[in-house]
This record gives structure tokens, sequence and C-alpha cells, in this order.
């Protein structure tokens, strides 16, 4: 029995797309542009983070760059706008159905306070710069075995990545649901890594049917 579904943020639950724009300008580079290297980042499978360094080979400090982004007020922004459309109507209808729903992602600790900010139908948020331990690292999959109520087999993780979501959730004991959107999604929906240890689902909307005991 499914107890808890914690969910992955960016490309999950928010569409990254105004994001990635608003890096692009601040680094002085037209949107496709920067869509094109991140798509070819990502087609080989490699770190989002090195798409920066096509654009500063000399080195490139996100976190520094982002606090200097607030601090120039282009800083980070997550509205309500910025969700996907089956996000409010899946957590809603599998907290119906009585399961705790948990929210967990790579994200700074101000995403996290603007992710609460949203009002999501989630029993509790928390993000890698609030708990000082990124994702794949399993630390911070049991953070999330500590956050939701449960063992960890009555814990499904559901995110759009095979690496960062899939093979360390399911490493750590959790039941795991990839979500085919967005560039990652997309790349990992078909592979063997995934479909063999992981349910891959179109839309969010679909959760709540798939997780029901059989």
């Amino acid at each position: 029995m499914i107890r808890s579904v914690v969910f992955d943020v960016g490309e999950t639950l928010i569409d990254d797309t105004r994001e990635w724009n608003r890096w692009a300008d601040w680094i002085g580079v037209p949107h496709h542009t920067f869509s094109a290297v991140l798509g070819a980042v990502v087609s080989q499978g490699r770190n989002n983070a090195e798409t920066f360094a096509y654009f500063r080979p000399g080195g490139f400090d996100r976190l520094a760059e982002l606090q200097r982004r607030e601090a120039a007020g282009v800083g980070e922004l997550i509205e309500d706008q910025d969700l996907y459309p089956d996000v409010r109507p899946a957590l809603s209808r599998l907290r119906e159905r009585g399961v705790w729903v948990g929210v967990a992602g790579n994200q700074t600790a101000r995403a996290a306070a603007l992710l609460r900010g949203l009002d999501l139908p989630a029993d509790a948020i928390a993000t890698s710069g609030e708990w000082g331990v990124i994702k794949p690292h399993r630390e911070f999959f049991a953070r999330v075995i500590a956050m939701a109520p449960g063992e960890p087999d009555e814990i499904v993780y559901v995110g759009d990545h095979r690496d960062q979501d899939i093979i360390p959730a399911r490493a750590a004991g959790l039941g795991a649901v990839l979500i085919r959107r967005g560039p990652w999604g997309h790349l990992w929906a078909d592979d063997p890594a995934v479909t063999s240890q992981a349910q891959v689902i179109d839309s969010l909307t679909e959760l709540p049917d798939l997780l029901r005991p059989q």
C-alpha cells in the first residue's frame, strides 16, 4: 500500500522555461541559443549545469551568479503560471484518497519559500538548499524517507530524471515513477534502466489510479 508520494520540482511540478530564459538573459545569450545548447547537453546525458560552461568557459559559479541576480532584482521567480496544469488536480486527488503528499527537489532555500507561497495541496515542502544535501546523494533520499510517513516501500518518488530521481530513489528502497515531460523526461522515458525500475506516466493525473491498490 502506498502511503506517501513525494514529487521532484523542476519539470515535474514546475515548467522551467521561464527560469532558463532568465538565465539566458542574465548571461546575454538569445533564448533559442541557450535552449539549443541545453538540449545538446541533455541529449548526451550530462549535467544541465554544464550548459553554462559553453558560454562562460572560464568558469561559472551558478550559486554566486544567482546571488547577483537576486541583488539585481531578477532572482528566482516561481509563480502559479509556472505550474504544469495537472499539478493541483493530481495532488488534490491524492490527498482526497488519503495519500500524504510531499515535495522535495534540488532547489534553493528561496525556491522552497516561493513554492510554499503557492499554497500547493501538499503536506510538506523541502529543498536541497534547506537540507544541505543534493540528489542523487543517498542522504537526500534518507531525508525524504524521514519526512514522509511510511516505510520506504510505501513511499513513491516522482521525477523526470533517470540518474537524479529514479535510480537513487530505487536504491534507497522507494518506489519510483518517471514523468515523460521536459527534456530529461522525454530523454529517459524509454531507457531500460528506467522502465525496469519505474512506471512511466505522461501526466500527473494518472497517479491516483496508478497507485490504487489492485
